[in-house]
């Protein structure tokens, strides 16, 4: 029996290392995942919000799509924040620092509550022939 989007979703939370870490998005309707450089991206109200990684640091905890003017702000809220070294534009809390699940539990609920700091609008993806589409937003609450 094949499974619908939203079970599809779940699925990939649920079975991710740092999956129950963000087990609050999977009640939101909204939420959409997909596979992303080895990683387990959540798309959360049409907006890549978070982003979970098990692999070797700096692609170890949860990757937080942001833009740089809201960096200060976050990194008040959670100061175990760094920028990302690769993906400057993006935040990072390693999974290897103390508190982990909580403040990575912390960011996910900002995240569903539709924080603007946090979250980045998904670039259009490429269609026939290189043509560029415009981003589908999943279905749910709309902004």
């Amino acid at each position: 029996m094949r499974r619908t989007p939203e079970e599809q979703a779940q699925a990939r939370v649920l079975e991710h290392p740092y999956g129950d870490c963000v087990a609050d998005l999977l009640r939101e309707e909204s939420l959409v995942t997909r596979p992303m450089f080895g990683a387990l991206a959540c798309y959360v109200h049409g907006r890549l919000a978070v982003v979970l990684a098990a692999g070797s640091p700096p692609w170890d905890g949860m990757l937080v799509p942001t833009m740089r003017e809201h960096h200060a702000a976050l990194r008040a809220d959670f100061p175990e924040l760094r920028v990302h070294p690769i993906l400057g534009k993006w935040l990072y809390l390693p999974a290897s620092v103390d508190g982990f699940e909580r403040e990575a539990r912390r960011l996910a609920s900002l995240a569903r509550a539709d924080d603007p700091r946090v979250g980045v609008e998904p670039k259009p993806r490429r269609g026939p022939a290189g043509t560029r589409r415009r981003a589908r937003r999943p279905a749910g609450r709309r902004r």
